[in-house]
Order: structure tokens, then C-alpha cells, then sequence
């Protein structure tokens, strides 16, 4: 790779995307933005306390923190996330699964995770303006669609998008896969998933049983 982080480069792996690009964190001053799967996203040892710790240095920075529904079936993840929002950051959780792993620091440079090759992920440094312009745009778009993680209980009640909302009404309606998928606009595979996230999230054993247990939570009228 170049060792050139002015320029717009690949860093292969989560060591060196530590090594190289540790510097990029530590140096926030104003912003930083984060959307991740989980906050154990990181599989690398000490990889996410490196990270953090590089961040303390400026504890005024303001910190935004996005991540994918599937958490919320995590106690171990919520407890986390808590205790990561009572610090500062704001965290708020995306009704669904989070389609690209990024951060970006001080609305001038952007990491970007890819797929998984080779048992690596690859992440993408970005510092063209345009370029991460257009990504902090897409952000806040998806953030202001989530749900503050303040908000996911209410004695115990999950906070829920619109979309998961939907499904388990249809699930309490006992409607068939294929028609609540065409009602949805989404692929059967995705309703599936999805089913199988709230139904893992309520702690339900049935379909049905987890659309009459959001009813009776008050999830769905």
C-alpha cells in the first residue's frame, strides 16, 4: 500500500488499518461519525480499546454512533452500548442491518470496511472532499431514519423501526411469508432474516408467538 494517507488508499486487514490509520482517530477535533454492525465489530485483539483509547486524548469531540438492529437481541452488545452512550457519544440503532461498516473524522477523511477476502477485510481511506461529502450525506440520512438507543426500552420494550414494526403485525396477522414480502417491497430472503432477528429479539419460539408478544408489549396495534 502507500504509506501516503494524504492520498486515497486500501489498507488490508484490521492491523493495519490499526497501525496506519490509528493516527486518523487520535486526531479528531471536531467530529467523528461511526456506523457499525456491532461494537465488537472488531475481530482483531485489542483492536477496538486501541481505537478508543487513541480517541480519549480530545474527549470534546462529538461522537455519533450508528449500529444495525441485530444488536438489540445482544444484551451483552446494549450493555455496552450504554454504557458508551452515558460517556458522550450519541447512539442511536438503524432499523435493519447496517449495509457498510464507516467512520468519518472531522468531515475531511472517511474509512470505508469492505468484504471480507482471503479471511481479511479491507478498508478504504478516503480523503477526496467530494467523495466524503457524499458519504457523511448518506450518514445522516440513515441516522435520522434510527432510533435513539435511549429510546429502545420502555420497560423492557424493544425500540423499533417502521419497517420491524410492519412485520411483526403481519406476523401477528399470521400473514404468509410471500405476501408480506410483496406487501414490504423486500426479498423473501430478507423478510426471513428479518423475521428471524425480532423473533430472536422478543424472545419468541414461533412466529405467531413473537407477532401476539409485540402486540401485547404494545409494539404494534
Amino acid at each position: 500500500m502507500s504509506t501516503d494517507l494524504d492520498q486515497n488508499v486500501v489498507l488490508r486487514g484490521e492491523r493495519e488499518l490499526v497501525e496506519r490509520a490509528a493516527p486518523l482517530f487520535a486526531g479528531a477535533r471536531e467530529e467523528f461519525v461511526c456506523a457499525a454492525a456491532h461494537p465488537r465489530t472488531w475481530a482483531l485483539p485489542g483492536a477496538r480499546e486501541q481505537i478508543v483509547a487513541a480517541r480519549r486524548e480530545h474527549p470534546g469531540v462529538r461522537a455519533y454512533k450508528l449500529y444495525g438492529s441485530e444488536v438489540l437481541a445482544d444484551d451483552t452488545a446494549v450493555r455496552l452500548l450504554t454504557d458508551i452512550a452515558g460517556h458522550g457519544p450519541r447512539v442511536r440503532i438503524l432499523d435493519g442491518p447496517i449495509p457498510h461498516e464507516t467512520i468519518v473524522v472531522d468531515r475531511r477523511v472517511a474509512v470505508i470496511a469492505g468484504e471480507a477476502r482471503g479471511g481479511e477485510r479491507e478498508f478504504t481511506v478516503v480523503r477526496t472532499p467530494a467523495v466524503v461529502a457524499g458519504i457523511l450525506a448518506l450518514y445522516w440520512t440513515t441516522w435520522h431514519a434510527a432510533v435513539d438507543l435511549a429510546e429502545r426500552t420502555a420497560a423492557g420494550i424493544p425500540a423499533l423501526g417502521e419497517q420491524s414494526r410492519e412485520i411483526l403485525a403481519l406476523l401477528a396477522d399470521g400473514m404468509k411469508d410471500e405476501a408480506a414480502c410483496h406487501r414490504l417491497g423486500i426479498s423473501l430472503r430478507t423478510y426471513r432474516r428479518r423475521v428471524a432477528e425480532l423473533m430472536e429479539l422478543l424472545d419468541a419460539d414461533s412466529r405467531f408467538q413473537a407477532g401476539l408478544r409485540a402486540r401485547s408489549l404494545g409494539l404494534v396495534p
